[in-house]
């Protein structure tokens, strides 16, 4: 309640606080995964509410703490299924840490996957998840707990990569483990 913070065009902010906060309903309200009933979320300026559904979201690449994979491809679930070029999706696997494990699968990037990713673990799968956010290049990159799975050298990696976007993209990332909000512009305790 009374929760009010603004972020600038390509900083990053983290929100940190106990289980149950609030921090994934906060970052939920940002692609209307849910509706607000009181107060608004702003996006230069403009209300949420404004945009269509589908024109916010295109502006938002969110990885959320459980990610959704699809009954698809390795690949199509990097390119979330929009016709690109390998070059493109093997970039974006490269970045998010997710081609190491992909190149030795039998089918590589043409691996089908089980319903929800089951023939993953869980660490791949946020791999491809944040792959996907990668590939995407949005204005706006969302990550709820996207590397609780990893471990620590990975997770090192993925760090990196997204630290080379800051001041490009704005970031809203919740975490627990400090390492992966150490470079952000600022902390939000909730």
């Amino acid at each position: 309640r009374g929760i009010d913070f603004s972020v600038k065009k390509g900083e990053t902010v983290a929100l940190v606080g106990a289980t149950g906060v609030g921090k994934s309903t906060i970052v939920q309200l940002i692609p209307r995964l849910y509706d607000i009933h009181n107060g608004d979320v702003l996006i230069d300026g403009q209300s949420i509410q404004k945009f269509t559904q589908k024109s916010l979201r295109e502006q938002i690449s969110f990885v959320p703490q459980k990610p959704f994979l699809f009954y698809d491809t390795v690949g199509a679930n990097i390119s979330h299924g929009k016709t690109f070029s390998k070059k493109e999706i093997v970039a974006a696997a490269k970045k998010a840490h997710a081609h190491e494990f992909i190149r030795k699968l039998p089918n590589q990037y043409n691996t089908m996957l089980a319903e929800t990713g089951k023939n993953f673990s869980g660490g791949q799968q946020q791999r491809l998840a944040i792959a996907r956010a990668l590939f995407k290049k949005a204005p706006i990159l969302i990550l709820d707990e996207a590397t609780s799975s990893l471990d620590a050298i990975s997770e090192g990696h993925i760090k990196e990569a997204i630290k080379d976007l800051q001041g490009m993209v704005t970031q809203i990332i919740i975490a627990h483990r400090l390492s992966t909000i150490e470079y952000a512009d600022r902390i939000i305790f909730l």
